[in-house]
């Protein structure tokens, strides 16, 4: 799809990447910048940093890094044109009816395509219910005392006894076999073809926030295994980053959203008119799905199984929702195990008591933690404390003023204040001394098997970097370098856009030349997720790369490089590299060529005195 380049900057500018993000991750400011906990990947200590003045995002974690649309990409599973979209009607930017290129074409194609096949299965399972073939998926429902007017908001259907049903009718409606497979509705066997994933079930279509079916979930009527069976993960299905009713959640209009562990809990619960409660997809509960409930709520009550695994769940939920900024409550459901089962039997008028008198997160924190020891015995009491201060220790790295969980602690058990405080100071002193001992005795860090390539393009990515950062470096080096040195295709364009920028003296927007790549026409999927890592490559990577240093230390030796000599000698090194990279692809191209032949004598000359040559950042 193509939009004019001055369209997208349009959208870039009023999307600040700060007010953006914040709306998915939880950032606190740090000096100029913006740091919090990656959504990309698991992590306790927040390497996720985000800077307003150059537009970015990048993780020194996980290396993930790009504008506002990569980020929206990349979190939502989006294309460009669909980040472009997204982010345009956020700021009421108006875009015009546009064109598709061919590659675009067959993303949006196969997207499109998948979600009506999706559809289309949902309509047939609707349908199956209704039919004399889906009496007992039907009993099943209203066994389960949903009204028809529930399963028809749900469109809960039945998967039939046959083995090939869904398949054969898919197949009529014009689809491939590789293309319901894609979808993960079939799967196929040598001996006996293609068979259907769901049969012999009654079906939850899971819907994205804009209604559309993204996956399937299946229940057994009786007994077998697995009890429940979900579509596996496909490009329009990320279980992690979707949640099962939030479609209809979203609109509650409520400050707080109820977390289920089941379809049938969250399905009982509308009916019964609590419709903010929402579902995990069949897996643990996610940052991601944390940071989707962050964008309607304030706070989340969790309303898990009374069950052991239960409160485990719980436990592990309570310090995922504190990470993304949430308010975490416990509802008590006891005698009865769950949602949907308290619901039968006490009603709606109870519940909403229960509601009211959901327990706050930190506290039951404490009550699950002091269940294992005697309060009565001094030497167990004892053990109790040092796993309190632990408990405080952690809670005190999520909140900046931790002092209101400490008084409630030490209130509540008896201990004194001050000791206390003393106590989980020196636990932190001690965590992370032991961390630092941990960095002086690992292995050396063995590194992942580079490209034949990487060295270079990483090189490239610094220099961009650097000039990115440094406008006044380009006056120093314009002489030795331009952007044909750079490799052909997003490294040359980038570097051509930011060379124009510098010579003309304007100041050089990272964020701007990443947005102009990633709408080109003739970017592919790799290559976008290239763009997301030119401008957030730096100078310690360099030094990574040529003294073998590890990821761990490499904060303490990146302060020993900061001297004008090394960064000299750094840039030098980086330019060469390039240069020589260059002149090998123009020896390779005009290799029998006569005319070129002049040329590449006359590179080689000035590659060899560039490499005498001493580069002065005065």
């Amino acid at each position: 799809m193509y939009y004019p380049e001055e369209l997208i900057e349009e959208v870039r500018q009023k999307n600040d990447i700060v007010d953006v993000i914040s709306g998915y991750v939880r950032i606190k400011k740090k000096g100029s910048n913006y740091v919090g906990l990656c959504p990309f990947h698991n992590e306790k200590t927040g390497s996720f940093m985000v800077s307003r003045n150059k537009q970015i995002y990048k993780c020194f974690g996980c290396g993930a890094g790009g504008n506002v649309f990569t980020f929206v990409m990349e979190y939502e599973n989006f294309t460009f044109p669909e980040a472009l979209k997204q982010l345009a009607e956020r700021t009421g930017v108006k875009l015009p009816e546009a064109e598709y290129d061919e590659n675009t074409r067959r993303q949006v194609s196969r997207r499109a395509k998948m979600l009506a096949l999706n559809k289309d299965a949902a309509t047939y399972f609707f349908y199956q219910l209704r039919a004399p073939q889906g009496e007992t998926g039907l009993k099943y429902f209203q066994g389960r005392q949903l009204s028809e007017e529930t399963m028809k908001k749900f469109g809960l259907g039945f998967a039939n006894v046959k083995s090939n049903d869904l398949t054969l009718y898919l197949k009529s409606k014009g689809y491939s076999d590789g293309e319901i497979r894609d979808a993960g509705l079939a799967t196929y066997h040598e001996k006996y073809g293609m068979s259907d994933k769901f049969w012999n079930r009654v079906m939850f279509p899971i819907q994205d926030i804009n209604h559309r079916v993204i996956g399937f979930g299946g229940r057994v009527m009786g007994e077998g295994e697995p009890k429940y069976l979900n579509s596996p993960e496909t490009e329009v299905f990320d279980k992690s980053r979707n949640l099962y009713g939030l479609n209809f959640a979203r609109t509650s209009r409520k400050n707080y959203m109820i977390l289920c562990e089941g379809y049938m809990d969250v399905i009982a619960m509308h009916q019964a008119g609590f419709t903010e409660a929402v579902a995990s997809l069949g897996t643990a509960f996610t940052s991601g799905q944390a940071s989707l409930l962050r964008r309607y709520a304030e706070s989340v009550i969790l309303a898990y199984d009374s069950d052991g695994a239960g409160v485990k769940a719980a436990l592990r939920a309570i310090g995922i929702l504190r990470d993304a900024g949430l308010m975490g409550k416990i509802l008590h459901l006891e005698p009865y195990k769950d949602p949907d089962e308290f619901m039968k039997n006490l009603g709606k008028e109870a519940f909403e008591k229960r509601i009211e008198e959901a327990e706050d997160s930190f506290s039951f924190e404490l009550r699950m933690l002091a269940k294992g020891y005697d309060m009565k015995a001094p030497e167990s009491k004892l053990k109790f404390r040092s796993a309190l201060v632990e408990k405080l220790y952690q809670v005190s790295d999520q909140f900046e003023d931790a002092k209101p969980f400490i008084e409630a602690a030490c209130e509540k058990y008896n201990f004194g204040y001050e000791e206390m405080c003393k106590s989980v100071a020196a636990f932190a002193n001690k965590q992370e001394l032991n961390a630092g001992l941990v960095r002086r005795r690992e292995p050396e860090h063995i590194p992942k098997q580079e490209k034949k390539d990487e060295p270079l393009l990483k090189n490239q990515k610094i220099l961009l970097t650097w000039l990115a950062d440094e406008p006044s470096v380009y006056g120093k080096i314009k002489k030795y370098i331009g952007p044909g040195d750079f490799s052909e295709g997003i490294y040359q364009k980038a570097a051509a856009k930011l060379f124009d920028a510098l010579e003309s003296g304007q100041p050089p927007s990272p964020s701007a030349i990443m947005a102009a790549l990633q709408a080109d026409r003739d970017t592919g999927e790799e290559e976008q997720k290239e763009i997301a890592a030119l401008f957030c490559t730096k100078i310690s990577d360099h030094l990574r790369q040529v003294m073998g240093i590890r990821e761990v230390d490499i904060e303490d030796k990146a302060a020993e490089f900061d001297t004008r000599g090394e960064k000299e000698k750094a840039l030098h090194d980086i330019i060469v590299s390039i240069k020589n990279a260059s002149l090998k692809r123009e020896m390779e191209k005009g290799s029998g060529d006569k005319n070129a032949f002049s040329h590449i004598i006359e590179a080689k000359k000035a590659l060899q005195e560039l490499q005498k040559t001493h580069i002065s950042l005065d």
